[in-house]
């Protein structure tokens, strides 16, 4: 046999339907066997896997074992000539797999070998190559001199970036999300190494099978796209610790006890600066439009405060006292952004309204707030009303400059009422514009052919050819590629020849109701195409925060009434104090095989179950309502589980039942 390949899955089902789609379409010429090792997914992928896909030789564990320990667990029954390693948030070429082959039989001494990799968005991963972490490589890597200086043959020595990305190199270290390996080189290395759990394999495999007497070959003659590029969220802390602390369990293995020991402090020094740096990003990124909006609001105040005393009151000198700016101005302030935040405000993509109802509402409690007041305490309702003004001009004032810098036109929701165009013809680009048009998340749709002359059909607007201008002249930010009309190396062309345009490129695997993006393995916007509410939205996730901190409020206040009717008093408050601290939801989904596929969620008290009162539903009811649920959101839908399982606020939430 020629080729075992090996997939290592964890709860990327659309992705993983995808990579097999062209995995199979790739060996069509092959010998070969595909292997899926599932490490305890929830998704649904091993029946996607059985159903769709039975060729496929399945591996279901029913604990997650790690990345190397469940490659290891389908390597050790392969029985082809070379062995690929591949993540299933992968998309290969056509004529990826039959060119490494080849490759490989005419470099009898590559052990190993690795392609050119592209994200989501067609431009190139500089992981595709990279250099062995030797202190001085780890040091450049973890103070951003290698950021620097890409191009340096002293300081771009982890990612190679002085080495042509289109030309065949002999290489230190490899890509584990694409890694083609001789069987013979590992029989005489060794599987991967188990300590790793997650990441740092690839790089310790690698040098052993230098060290064994073979080479590894980065080979641009082909290309894959690999999402990794937006699933690892680099900038976690998590993320952090876990890749650093694979690299000190490489130092220990491979390098001298000296030269470990200040490779392990650069990394201890690296799991603090990058940890820093993460959370200051994150802090920043957070208050930069309230921080901005704070200093306006209080700039303008201090002139109106002036420019009010001296017009209406006639006095030269500060008519109001030093505590109305230092005590009652930010208090104003406080509410209005609180408002404003509540709203919706300060979530993206910018909408208006948002900050007007914001204003709006804060300005109505303000002055029910100064109406309670003391009489010595009401400084001036003009000036409430003025601020509100100004805060409302300046608020709208900083969002349309800031999105005529970033997107260079002044329409602020463009990237919600989306210009897509689809390549693709006949049916399938049919079916897609279909499912475009029941999202109604777009503005303008149009169809782009893949024949030589554009069809007289309605909605095309030319031919794949003229896609470079077709984006120019109808402003388009989205692009799909139907998958099942076009090859992969044809898409992923097109990928690399329109990365400058700055649109989004996604995918729509054929006979698939789901399309896939370069954000889709962090979010679910792209697989639920056709709701209009889903509950992973930022506002949707605030709205549900509050209103379990209004109920747990309510029940605080009313606890002696409460713990008259619940059924299980200790429950109750265990359940209370668990809400209001936010480990818990008092509304969250039944526990049901579907759970994974659906965003996220705290475990809760009560689920969409509990609204059919007296009953059992059946796990396909409980599935229905648990889609319902999270595709359209509305509070009404929490407040009407939360009265009709009232008096089971008490009920133990069952950790194993819920996602995490």
């Amino acid at each position: 046999m020629q080729l075992s390949i090996v997939i290592v899955n964890y709860n990327v089902k659309y992705f993983l339907e995808q990579c097999l789609l062209s995995v199979f379409k790739s060996g069509q010429g092959l010998e070969m066997e595909v292997f899926v090792v599932d490490n305890q997914s929830v998704d649904g992928s091993v029946e996607m896997v059985r159903k769709k896909f039975p060729r496929v030789k399945l591996i279901v564990n029913k604990e997650n074992q790690g990345f190397s320990k469940a490659n290891n667990q389908a390597i050790r029954q392969a029985r082809g000539r070379y062995i690929l390693l591949l993540n299933p948030d992968t998309v290969v070429e056509d004529d990826t797999l039959p060119g490494v082959v080849d490759f490989m039989d005419k470099h009898p001494k590559a052990g190993a070998l690795g392609v050119k990799m592209l994200d989501g968005q067609g431009r190139f991963l500089p992981e595709s190559k990279r250099g062995l972490p030797t202190p001085g490589v780890a040091f450049c890597k973890i103070f951003g001199l290698s950021a620097l200086f890409p191009k340096s043959r002293i300081f771009g020595r982890y990612h190679l970036g002085y080495l042509d990305n289109d030309t065949t190199h002999e290489v230190d270290v490899l890509s584990g999300a694409f890694m083609l390996l001789r069987k013979e080189a590992l029989e005489k290395t060794g599987l991967l190494d188990e300590s790793f759990f997650m990441y740092g394999e690839d790089i310790d495999l690698s040098h052993r099978i230098t060290k064994a007497g073979y080479k590894n070959y980065y080979y641009p003659g082909t290309r894959i796209i690999h999402y990794k590029g937006e699933s690892t969220k680099k900038s976690s802390v998590n993320y952090v610790l876990v890749f650093y602390n694979a690299m000190i369990i490489f130092a220990r293995k491979h390098f001298s006890q000296n030269n470990a020991r200040v490779f392990s402090m650069l990394i201890n020094l690296a799991v603090y600066f990058r940890a820093m740096i993460a959370i200051l990003s994150r802090f920043s990124r957070r208050i930069f439009w309230p921080v901005i909006d704070a200093a306006l609001i209080f700039g303008g105040f201090y002139y109106l405060k002036n420019y009010w005393g001296h017009q209406v009151f006639a006095v030269e000198s500060a008519y109001y006292p030093p505590e109305f700016m230092r005590f009652f101005v930010p208090a104003y302030i406080f509410i209005w952004l609180s408002a404003v935040y509540i709203s919706g405000g300060y979530d993206r993509p910018v909408r208006l309204f948002r900050i007007v109802r914001g204003i709006g509402l804060g300005t109505i409690a303000i002055l029910v707030i100064y109406a309670l007041l003391p009489v010595h305490l009401r400084f001036s309702r003009a000036l409430i009303l003025l601020g509100s003004v100004w805060s409302l001009f300046s608020m709208t004032l900083t969002r349309t400059t800031g999105t005529l810098i970033k997107h260079k036109t002044l329409h602020i929701s463009t990237l919600v009422n989306k210009r897509v165009l689809i390549a693709g013809d006949g049916q399938e680009a049919a079916r897609i514009l279909k499912m475009l048009r029941q999202g109604g998340n777009t503005s303008f749709i149009g169809l782009v052919s893949l024949k030589e002359k554009k069809p007289d059909s309605e909605g095309y607007l030319g031919t794949i050819r003229q896609i470079n201008e077709l984006i120019d002249i109808y402003r388009i930010n989205e692009v799909i590629f139907c998958a099942g009309d076009m090859p992969s190396q044809t898409i992923i062309d097109h990928m690399s020849k329109l990365q400058s345009k700055q649109v989004l490129f996604k995918i729509a695997p054929p006979e698939s109701l789901y399309i896939i993006g370069s954000n889709s393995i962090d979010t679910f916007d792209d697989l639920f195409t056709i709701n209009v509410n889903a509950i992973n939205l930022p506002a949707n996730k605030r709205n549900k925060r509050l209103f379990d901190l209004a109920v747990s409020l309510f029940l605080t206040v009313t606890i002696p009434f409460q713990l008259l009717i619940q059924k299980n008093r200790w429950g109750f408050i265990k359940n209370l104090i668990k809400v209001l601290s936010g480990r818990i939801s008092w509304v969250g989904y039944h526990q049901t095989s579907n759970v994974g596929k659906l965003p996220p969620l705290k475990q809760g008290v009560l689920s969409p179950g509990d609204v059919i009162a007296g009953k059992t539903p059946h796990d396909n009811t409980l599935e229905n309502l648990n889609n319902l649920y999270a595709k359209d959101y509305k509070l009404e839908n929490d407040l009407q589980i939360w009265m009709k399982g009232y008096r089971n606020l008490g009920r133990n939430p069952d950790p194993s039942r819920y996602a995490s």
